[in-house]
């Protein structure tokens, strides 16, 4: 669907008739307690009360950028994770990828892909106001909840972690003095059961307790024909248990324990059609016997043949979304999961100034095993061993302390904060058992030694003898070279450890100024100080790497051998895959300080309508990249970094590790205006970010980036579409090409559009709300890496001038609630709709355009006959109704690039012979829920 298009029906058929951005029901309320029960006796039942600025406020008299959902709005939409979210928020969108632990959320098009635990998110989790360390670990089960906020923009002025793009506050419902429960069971299609209750009530007539519990089971969306199961299933229990006392109107402490289990196999991926359709050419009916010596025709591509010579079914390359997958036979998605924390809250007014005190603790761990190579060769996969895993223990104490000045003319809020994260990850991927099969078939039928491709012969070469003559002199070194690689199967890593300490303070204060009865000053200043320490040390048996330097290194000089040579050792060493790093450790750290702040402008002309205007600066630590391969190029030995000495090299590059810190300027203009059954909020922004860290997997590497912009042109330098032979998307003349003068260097992406949200109550059960975002997020025409204006990873030459990935221009959301009486019965009905329409965008980081994403609409819905008081329900529900299949990420299926020909160079196939593989969103699911409560 065209712009154009995608504009005409978001203007027309969402906006207007279905409604939807903000689902901003009318029972949310705030938190009761002392700290805000004085500022909510003025409020009226139907006002939409949220803590977005650190206090209690009606969102209509908040000047930022805000979306309250509801906990009716949530049960609506069938929201169980911050994944749902995106149905009713159009500013946001979450993914996930490789793993459940991998959720990602952008707002406003900014994000941090979260494959790569060393990277913070751009958008913060919080859930009771407790940080969660990455983004994904909200996928979790959320329980009973009382209301979500969304805020977008920097965040950090405050309390909590510094974010650079938003914040997800996440509210539990409390304990009540008043006894109660609800339970409800569910079950839908792909045999999902979901089974929720809850009770709360008092202890004593100061203490009350709530407990609320989750278990869910469900069959997989992927069908892997291979191990004859499903993969992408659900098998997870949640638990929460609280205490709230209240000794006195003054004094309110409560105290959380939650607790997570999940055993389930994720995250399975399928090959892009794309590639099929616009790579492979007349592949699927070759004019030529692979057993005769021919290799890929000219609209062929060699990888392709290569990965079916060694079994892999053609027809995985066109599935579409069928969701069959290719899974080599006895490898597994099977992932555990554990996350627990505890926290404990107090609220303490001494009269005119009240203190919030926020104490948590939190364990986190996941491991994940994997197919990886996500077909059915047997290339590269993660063992079910419990040795690929990462774990978070994080300890955070937040204080804050808020009151009033000179007869309320000021609210001042200041405070700190400070956090002490462990890191603990491990690592074991390894090559699988046809890997060297793979590699030398890969190297031999895509170039020059095409005519001697023979998939059944030791070394893939049909005349050992031939291969060997080509080479003169060297040809017998060359071979046995080739024919180690040949036998380069499961080798790799034993075990990686990486570790990182971090600790975080920061102190803050967040001001309103009441300068006049309508006009109001905003002033906040956050000063954070943030240390790192990385350790690794890594674990490796693959002897064929450092055998296949040590023999053809000193060819890499010869033109005449020097393609073969490098292929090979690459192909030897991918990843830095070397036993030469077998009990090599590496160390370093990072410290860092910033001071950031916030300005906000806001006047009400009239009790209605509220206009504002603000500035943000906002904050993201830098860090370190938990990837080895990220080191160096696979060419030559670590040894040679650090004269003579493998320890000493790995130690020499550990900076290579490294990522700057993220910062941001946003500025933003709006106005909400409410008045009894109609609402309406507007937001045109621009945020400027500097340093942004770009995570990408090339094929090969998680690539971390620090990505900035140049104010004079480079000339095409940050585009190089040139090539070369050896290991993949490294180029040697990027390395003086696309640089910048440090002076000229700034922001590297543009972040910018306008914000509408409305909400229309025409008659009494009858509620919609409507929401449009249009957001021009783009990288600068000219781009470079850090600040000092080094050029950017050849990988990255597709993203100068483009629109992020994942970052649609127009998203509109809308949803309707119709909940009437039926007669005088005490009976009621639920008629519930949303929508969310999406616009073209690219999913993958280095937006090769095989990953771009058409425009699509998705829609959930809900009918139901209620009880009296809702004492009871049933409801027939459906999400994604109209079965639409998108993609949530695609990207470089690992080391499946093959050998480039004239006729698949850019611009037309950016990417070369590059696969690429996607990780789909989940398809049509429906059922039945039964609710009861009391």
């Amino acid at each position: 669907m065209t712009k154009s298009m995608l504009m005409t029906a978001c203007a027309a058929a969402c906006f207007i008739i279905n409604g939807g951005a903000q689902a901003q029901a009318t029972d949310t309320t705030a938190p009761t307690s002392p700290t805000n029960a004085s500022r909510n006796a003025d409020v009226d039942s139907s006002d939409i009360v949220v803590t977005a600025q650190g206090r209690a406020q009606v969102l209509a008299d908040v000047p930022v950028a805000v979306s309250a959902v509801s906990a009716e709005t949530l049960q609506n939409s069938g929201a169980n994770d911050i994944r749902q979210l995106n149905q009713v928020a159009p500013s946001l969108l979450v993914t996930s990828t490789g793993s459940e632990a991998n959720g990602s959320p952008r707002i406003r098009g900014i994000g941090t892909v979260g494959d790569n635990p060393g990277l913070e998110s751009s958008v913060v989790v919080l859930i009771d106001g407790v940080y969660r360390s990455r983004a994904g670990i909200g996928l979790n089960e959320l329980g009973e909840i009382d209301r979500v906020e969304v805020l977008r923009g920097p965040q950090g002025t405050l309390g909590g972690r510094n974010s650079s793009a938003g914040l997800i506050s996440i509210v539990s419902k409390r304990p009540s003095f008043t006894f109660g429960g609800n339970a409800e069971i569910t079950y839908g299609n792909y045999d999902f059961w979901r089974f929720a209750g809850g009770i709360t009530g008092p202890i004593s007539e100061t203490l009350a307790f709530r407990l609320d519990g989750v278990y869910v089971k469900r069959d997989g969306f992927y069908n892997d024909r291979a191990n004859n199961t499903t993969v992408n299933d659900r098998d997870r229990f949640f638990g929460r248990a609280q205490l709230v006392y209240e000794p006195t109107d003054a004094i309110s402490f409560r105290l959380i324990g939650d607790y997570t289990k999940r055993k389930e196999t994720c995250c399975a991926a399928t090959y892009v059609s794309q590639t099929m359709n616009e790579q492979i050419g007349n592949l699927l009916n070759p004019v030529a016997s692979v057993n005769a010596g021919v290799a890929a025709g000219s609209n062929g591509n060699n990888i392709i043949n290569v990965l079916r010579d060694l079994g892999q079914n053609l027809g995985a390359f066109n599935q579409n979304f069928s969701r069959d997958i290719s899974v080599t036979p006895g490898r597994t998605y099977g992932g555990d999961m554990q996350d627990w924390g505890v926290s404990g809250q107090l609220d303490w007014d001494f009269g005119g100034v009240k203190l919030t005190s926020i104490t948590a603790y939190r364990d986190y761990y996941n491991t994940q095993a994997g197919d990886v190579d996500y077909g059915t060769v047997d290339i590269l996969y993660n063992a079910d061993d419990g040795n690929n895993r990462r774990g978070f223990r994080t300890f955070t104490q937040e204080l804050r302390l808020n009151g009033t000045l000179f007869d309320d003319r000021v609210d001042w809020l200041v405070g700190g904060f400070y956090m002490d994260e462990k890191f603990r990850g491990r690592n074991n991927l390894r090559f699988g058992n046809q890997y060297g099969r793979f590699a030398t078939c890969r190297l031999v039928s895509g170039g020059g030694l095409a005519a001697l491709y023979n998939p059944a012969a030791a070394g893939c070469i049909a005349s050992q003898a031939a291969f060997s003559g080509a080479f003169g002199a060297d040809g017998p070194t060359v071979l046995a070279s080739l024919l180690r690689l040949d036998g380069l199967n499961d080798r790799g890593s034993t075990i990686d450890r990486y570790n990182q300490d971090a600790t975080s303070f920061a102190a803050f204060t967040h001001n309103i100024i009441h300068v006049t009865d309508t006009v109001d000053l905003t002033l906040g200043v956050r000063y954070t100080k943030e240390k790192k320490k990385f350790s690794a040390t890594f674990g490796n048996d693959n002897v064929a790497c450092t055998q296949n330097q040590a023999a053809l290194t000193p060819f890499l000089g010869n033109a005449a051998l020097a393609a073969v040579a490098a292929g090979i050792i690459g192909l030897s060493c991918q990843g830095n895959s070397t036993a030469e790093l077998n009990g090599v450790s590496i160390a370093d750290q990072r410290d860092e300080d910033r001071f950031t702040g916030t300005g906000i402008l806001s006047w009400k002309p009239i009790d209605d309508l509220l206009v504002y205007a603000s500035y943000s600066r906002g904050y993201k630590a830098g860090g370190f990249n938990f990837d080895r391969s990220a080191l160096k190029a696979p060419t030559l030995p670590f040894a040679n970094f650090g004269s003579g000495n493998a320890q000493a090299g790995a130690q020499a590059l550990v900076r290579n590790l490294q990522f700057d810190a993220e910062t941001v300027n946003a500025f933003e203009l709006g106005f909400k205006y409410a008045t009894g059954p109609f609402s309406l909020s507007a937001a045109a922004f621009r945020q400027d970010f500097s340093n942004f860290q770009l995570n990408t997997f090339d094929g090969t590497v998680f690539i971390v980036e620090n990505v900035n912009g140049c104010s004079s042109s480079l000339n095409g330098g940050d585009r190089d579409q040139s090539k070369f032979t050896g290991a993949p998307n490294y180029n040697a003349g990027a390395a003086t090409t696309g640089a910048c003068p440090s002076g000229d260097v700034g922001h590297g992406v543009r972040s910018q559009g306008v914000e509408l949200e409305a909400t229309l109550v025409p008659i009494r059960d009858f509620r919609i709300t409507a929401g449009m975002t249009y957001s021009d997020t783009k990288f600068r025409d000219n781009l470079v890496g850090r600040a000092s204006g080094a050029p950017l990873s050849p990988a990255l030459r597709k993203i100068p001038g483009q629109q992020l990935s994942l970052a649609s221009p127009i998203t509109v959301t809308g949803s309707a609630a119709f909940t009437p009486d039926l007669g005088s019965s005490g009976l009621s009905a639920l008629f519930y709709v949303d929508t969310r329409l999406t616009g073209d965008y690219n999913t993958g980081s280095d937006l090769f355009p095989q990953k771009t994403q058409d425009s699509f609409v998705l829609v959930n819905a809900r009918v139901g006959l209620r009880g009296p008081s809702q004492r009871w329900a049933v409801e027939f529900w459906a999400q994604n109704v109209f079965n639409v299949d998108y993609a949530q990420v695609a990207f470089n299926s690992p080391f499946q690039e093959g050998a480039v020909s004239s006729a698949f160079q850019d611009p037309q196939y950016p990417g070369g012979r590059q696969i690429f593989s996607n990780f789909l969103a989940e398809p049509r699911t429906y059922g039945i829920t039964l609710r009861g409560r009391f």
